[in-house]
């Protein structure tokens, strides 16, 4: 039997609207509106998406948790602001001197909280344990028709890491370099290399990110 291995999601928040309105969903988040006096604790090139992205958290000890690999405290809030990445006329992410994309027009805020006693009304194949999400526009104003449902889906694979996908990053082990023996798959600016591989079971494979997100792939058997 041989398994055909594929990406299933390239980290990032999207969505379905929730079930039960009322008593979960992001109308408990606020629209965090310090958000520039929280701390910057890393930024993203989306590739796939042209985008520039630059993520905060709320307080110094949230940061300070992330880098020690430990759950972040109760009250935390993330904040990821979204921009459009500016183009050149091949219509290419123009950079900076650091190699980082240019950011231009806003797109979003995605507000992730953590409290005691959220995500209980979830299910289990969805609950992220006390976190739930919000998405904002440019006026603060909750946009209350984003997919909610796939932020916990794609957050759901990194339970061990609190569910924050940009946790390994900061951690310095979001990234891995090309060293022997060569890969099988390489994964560089949020796409695979090749897309698809196909092994027999029981055959190791070999994966390498160079991205600074974390990303998940889906095994599928065949005959």
């Amino acid at each position: 039997m041989k398994r055909l291995l594929r990406p299933l999601a390239i980290g990032g928040v999207a969505a379905l609207a929730l079930a039960s309105p009322g008593t979960a969903g992001p109308d408990k988040i606020q629209y965090p509106a310090n958000w520039k006096d929280h701390v910057l604790y890393i930024t993203v090139d989306r590739y796939d998406i042209k985008q520039h992205r630059e993520l905060y958290a709320s307080t110094q000890a949230a940061v300070d948790a992330m880098k020690a690999g430990q759950p972040l405290p109760d009250g935390t809030v993330l904040t990821l602001v979204q921009y459009k990445a500016q183009l050149d006329a091949a219509g290419m992410p123009v950079k900076d001197a650091k190699g980082r994309f240019t950011k231009g027009d806003f797109v979003a805020y995605t507000v992730m909280e953590k409290k005691a006693g959220y995500g209980t009304e979830y299910p289990p194949e969805l609950r992220n344990g006390d976190w739930e999400y919000a998405v904002f526009n440019a006026e603060g104003k909750l946009n209350d028709k984003a997919n909610y449902k796939a932020c916990f889906e794609c957050h759901k694979p990194h339970a061990k890491q609190d569910y924050v996908i940009s946790l390994a990053a900061v951690r310095g082990i979001g990234t891995a370099t090309m060293a022997a023996p060569k890969p099988d798959v390489t994964i560089a600016n949020f796409a695979f290399g090749p897309a698809r591989h196909t092994a027999t079971v029981g055959q190791p494979v070999t994966w390498v990110n160079n991205d600074d997100s974390p990303h998940q792939i889906t095994v599928v058997s065949t005959k």
